[in-house]
């Protein structure tokens, strides 16, 4: 698919109501429950900090992180090894409709270029072979708790450590994995269009704008890379084409006449009354 834009303008979705909505929510709670100091954190400062003992609940967890929380002697983790935490359903806002993702997975994958010189690439499909070996992976997985084989989720070895992972081995081999996504596979030049989100929360985080005006000036910056792609054509007829702009209401008939979601119309109430939910009874979802 060849990407139509990023503003809500063009048929994209970063500064519509839901996406304005989800900052909005983030900054409430990173300003009325997280740590003062969680506000001039980078993401890889704050990924192990849950595994400190200070935390009651963490809305969302790269799994990366897992292996800090699970290590013997940590206030988080109990004296037989079981863990004092426990992992859940991933929550989802009031912009939320049945059938869309819930969260956000990297695929792992191995990219051998073209210009790469046979011996190398030779040398380079071998070691792939080795590292995503059955034998390797469950030991990469054990050190790593992040996953790529489903025979390593199948491991005897991971029924058996199951109770010291708090519910991650569960998650896993169910169906809700597959409402976590990878990043899509049409995203030109990700690391110019990344650099430009994290300008984007910084200003809305500081208070310098508005959650609003932050996504507005987002969508707009990611679109001027966008066009640049367009008009350069290295992208072949994969690269952008940016759509003719229309209002929201134009969007979202077209979005609702193609069977799509996005963009939303705004929601009139967005403050839904929350439903407290039995753990027990919450990860019944898991199972399959």
């Amino acid at each position: 698919s060849r990407p139509v834009g990023s503003c809500v303008a063009r048929g994209g979705d970063t500064n519509g109501p839901a996406a304005v909505y989800s900052i909005e929510k983030y900054l409430e709670w990173l300003k009325a429950y997280a740590p003062p100091e969680a506000q001039g954190m980078t993401f890889g400062e704050s990924g192990p900090v849950p595994a400190q003992g200070a935390i009651a609940q963490q809305i969302f967890w790269y799994t990366a992180f897992t292996a800090d929380s699970v290590k013997e002697g940590l206030p988080v983790v109990n004296a037989d090894g079981t863990p004092k935490w426990r992992m859940a359903p991933s929550p989802h806002g009031v912009y939320w409709k049945d059938g869309m993702k819930l969260g956000y997975q990297d695929a792992g994958s191995w990219t051998l270029l073209k210009s790469t010189p046979d011996d190398r690439a030779k040398a380079a499909w071998l070691y792939a072979q080795f590292v995503t070996s059955k034998t390797v992976d469950v030991k990469k997985s054990h050190v790593g708790l992040t996953f790529i084989r489903q025979s390593t989720l199948d491991h005897p070895s991971f029924t058996e450590r199951a109770p010291k992972l708090g519910g991650l081995i569960e998650f896993y081999r169910s169906p809700a994995r597959l409402q976590w996504s990878p990043t899509g596979t049409n995203v030109p030049d990700y690391p110019k269009l990344a650099q430009l989100w994290w300008q984007a929360i910084g200003d809305a985080s500081s208070g310098a704008k508005t959650a609003q005006e932050a996504m507005d000036s987002l969508c707009a910056e990611q679109e001027k890379v966008l066009g640049r792609l367009e008009r350069a054509g290295v992208l072949g007829d994969i690269g952008p084409k940016l759509a003719d702009e229309h209002d929201l209401a134009y969007w979202n008939a077209e979005a609702v006449k193609a069977g799509n979601l996005a963009p939303q119309l705004k929601i009139d109430n967005e403050k839904e009354k929350p439903i407290t939910v039995n753990y027990d009874e919450l990860v019944k979802s898991w199972s399959k």
